[in-house]
């Protein structure tokens, strides 16, 4: 049992070590659930106080208070200014915050992430930490993170508006053809989770799906390596029959 009921019942398990997506959406979940109830509970006590049958004098207008008037302009927009104050850590940590290297410049992307018509492009920099050099690694719709580790992806589109999404990494963004955007996650579980498209991106949105999987660093690198051996097999053995 976590520290809201039903945790676990309205999103997949979270699995980077950021949580704080999930706790403004419980401290939202509580605001509007107990306005939720409290404006049934006044609906009914006007239902049952001012029922038909228990009322046979005349029908009494009322013009209204100001002083009410101002009471429920005031309190939602003391609420809505709360939230807004409430979720700025929430929304720099997802957007604003980029990891740093120790000399202070932004981490670069681990890798680019291509959204195309209907799939997902991954391409990693090589040895020389570059991207669009020729030892760069491409894969489709499979993208492998270290765990414990400050991942950070770079994020464009192609061909039409994408949005890539990780559930379980609490990650969504919009991706924009001709922009070249950011995103960044400490995963802290091993697994494969999803990667799917959130925007409606044509007939083939359907199967726009990919698979993130986290590891040890060691074995990410042993990954790393065999997808590039097996890619310059490939190249290789195209090139000889040719």
């Amino acid at each position: 049992m976590g520290l809201y009921p039903l945790e676990g019942h309205w999103f997949p398990e979270l699995v980077v070590a950021d949580n704080s997506i999930d706790h403004l959406f419980y401290v939202i979940l509580w605001m509007t659930g107990l306005v939720f109830i409290g404006t049934g509970l006044a609906m009914f006590w006007f239902l049952w106080k001012y029922d038909e049958k228990k009322n046979d004098g005349p029908v009494w207008y009322s013009h209204g208070s100001h002083l009410l008037e101002i009471i429920w302009s005031v309190i939602p927009a003391v609420v809505i200014l709360f939230l807004a104050i409430y979720q700025m850590d929430a929304w720099a940590g997802a957007r604003m915050r980029r990891p740093m290297l120790e000399n202070g410049q932004p981490k670069p992307a681990m890798a680019r992430v291509i959204g195309r018509q209907f799939e997902w492009k991954i391409q990693y920099p090589g040895d020389d930490k570059q991207f669009d050099t020729p030892d760069d690694l491409y894969t489709t719709n499979d993208l492998h993170v270290p765990r414990d580790e400050e991942v950070v992806l770079e994020i464009t589109s192609e061909d039409v508006l994408h949005s890539f999404f990780l559930p379980n990494f609490r990650e969504k963004q919009d991706v924009v053809p001709g922009m070249k955007q950011f995103l960044w996650f400490k995963p802290v579980k091993d697994g494969k989770y999803d990667i799917v498209c959130a925007e409606l991106c044509g007939w083939g949105h359907y199967k726009m799906k990919g698979r993130i999987t986290v590891e040890s660093a060691s074995d990410f690198r042993a990954w790393l390596q065999k997808a590039y051996d097996e890619q310059e097999l490939s190249e290789y053995s195209l090139a000889e029959a040719e």
